[in-house]
């Protein structure tokens, strides 16, 4: 019997005084309250005394390097938000001027520096950044610094608990997502429903654990392997391989000699995964596989082929496919072309848009070293529940992350929900199948399996 999530004591949900908001405010849309609108009539007001010089925005990006297809989706998110932002009379009459930095293998010193040159040479008053690995969080500091504004997307408990050691100096820094630990308890619970809904009947309850050499594998492995046991499940495997690694061959003979249920690989990066389908499907055991985030990318369909089909990988941030999204999916697919990861560029647009409503609210941005008016930017986007493309975005605002549903929160429209996805053929897009609320497919059992 599933029991209560634990382990993340510093991670608990403190009840908030939540404020209604929606995408279309700065345009003036309808689909507003009376008090939003008259606050929006006050906005318009301020627009028109203001300068019309355009605000400097920046991100520190990976362009280049391992990560670059995820910062080329970064950016594309970006553009396409600032594009609509500018078209709808930009902040407060102010129209936004993006500027990019390439972190390349990205870590905490070309990060820093990235940052630091947007700060030195563009007077940026915000950065929003996609993720950066490796880089320890330095990228508060550097903000910290200089009084500024961040929105990242780094899933990283670490950043949660940085910002917890020091609230006031790190003020201006903001998680627009969940910290990776929830994918622990989130992947629990999600094998916990599909026993209860009679979807899965699995031969045991062994669970084996795959992470590779890295801090955000780990932290997720444990997390499993930490709350296993309050879900009814056993670890049978825990081994760590190589970043990066295409050769499971001794993983796979370990799995055969005790098939367990379920075999979660936290490792990422999707070469490397699509490998391991490939190496594991023409001896398979009965288990579903699990993957973690590097099955969202196109790249994980186009080397592992038919060999993917089942697998099953979630993110805690992510475009949902409903009518409200369809919209900037056709979009951004029509801006970029139809395999472009939309999922990526989904959270730094509305990392974008985020950012961009709190300044308006607050009453324009701040520049560096402008405490004060970036101080009301920060209360402004605390206060704000935003409805974006990944669901809603609501800060913790004792970790300044957004809330987890349904790990976290029970409430869906108080957290970014963790999405559970299927490959059930490679040739098309992976589809929705939990949260039950946003789902657009029923499980289906792997091939292997059957």
């Amino acid at each position: 019997m599933r029991k209560e999530t634990k382990g993340a004591p510093t991670l608990q949900p403190k009840p908030g005084t939540p404020r209604a908001s929606r995408r279309n405010f700065l345009a003036g849309g309808s689909a507003i309250g009376l008090g939003a609108a008259a606050l929006l009539s006050g906005m318009n007001r301020e627009a028109k005394a203001q300068s019309g010089d355009p605000i400097p925005i920046g991100s520190a990006l990976p362009m280049s390097g391992v990560a670059a297809a995820d910062g080329i989706e970064f950016k594309r998110g970006l553009d396409m938000a600032v594009s609509e932002i500018n078209q709808a009379g930009g902040i407060l009459g102010r129209p936004i001027e993006l500027h990019t930095e390439d972190t390349k293998e990205m870590g905490a010193e070309l990060t820093s520096q990235a940052i630091q040159r947007l700060i030195d040479l563009n007077e940026v008053h915000a950065v929003i950044n996609g993720y950066n690995l490796g880089t320890t969080s330095i990228e508060m500091d550097v903000v910290a610094e200089n009084d500024i504004i961040l929105v990242h997307y780094n899933t990283a408990i670490t950043a949660v608990q940085k910002f917890m050691t020091d609230p006031d100096l790190y003020y201006g820094s903001f998680m627009g997502d969940p910290p990776e630990y929830y994918y622990g308890p989130g992947f629990l619970l999600f094998l916990s429903s599909l026993i209860e809904q009679g979807f899965w009947a699995p031969p045991n309850r062994k669970l084996a654990l795959i992470p590779s050499a890295n801090e955000y594998s780990i932290i997720i492995a444990n997390a499993i392997r930490d709350q296993a046991a309050d879900y009814g499940f056993e670890i049978s495997l825990y081994e760590t391989v190589p970043y990066p690694n295409n050769q499971w061959g001794p993983i796979i003979a370990r799995l055969q000699q005790d098939p367990p249920a379920a075999i979660a690989i936290t490792h990422f990066l999707p070469q490397d995964l699509a490998q391991f389908m490939q190496q594991f499907v023409p001896n398979p055991t009965p288990s579903l596989v699990y993957m973690q985030y590097g099955p969202s990318l196109p790249a994980f369909r186009e080397i592992g082929g038919e060999a993917v089909n089942g697998v099953i990988y979630s993110t805690v941030i992510g475009a949902i496919p409903d009518e409200f999204g369809l919209p900037y999916r056709e979009k951004y697919a029509e801006l970029y072309g139809k395999e472009a990861a939309f999922n990526i560029g989904s959270q730094t647009y509305d990392g974008m848009w985020h950012y961009a409503l709190g300044a308006a609210i607050a009453g324009g941005t701040g520049a560096p070293f402008e405490g004060e008016q970036n101080r009301k930017v920060a209360a402004a986007m605390r206060k704000l529940i935003y409805r974006g493309m990944n669901g809603t975005c609501r800060f913790d605002i004792e970790g300044q992350y957004a809330y987890c549903y349904p790990t976290q929160v029970k409430d869906p429209s108080l957290g970014m929900p963790h999405q559970f996805l299927q490959h059930q053929d490679y040739r098309e897009q992976p589809l929705l199948i939990a949260p039950p609320l946003y789902a657009v497919a029923p499980f289906t059992m792997p091939p292997w399996i059957e």
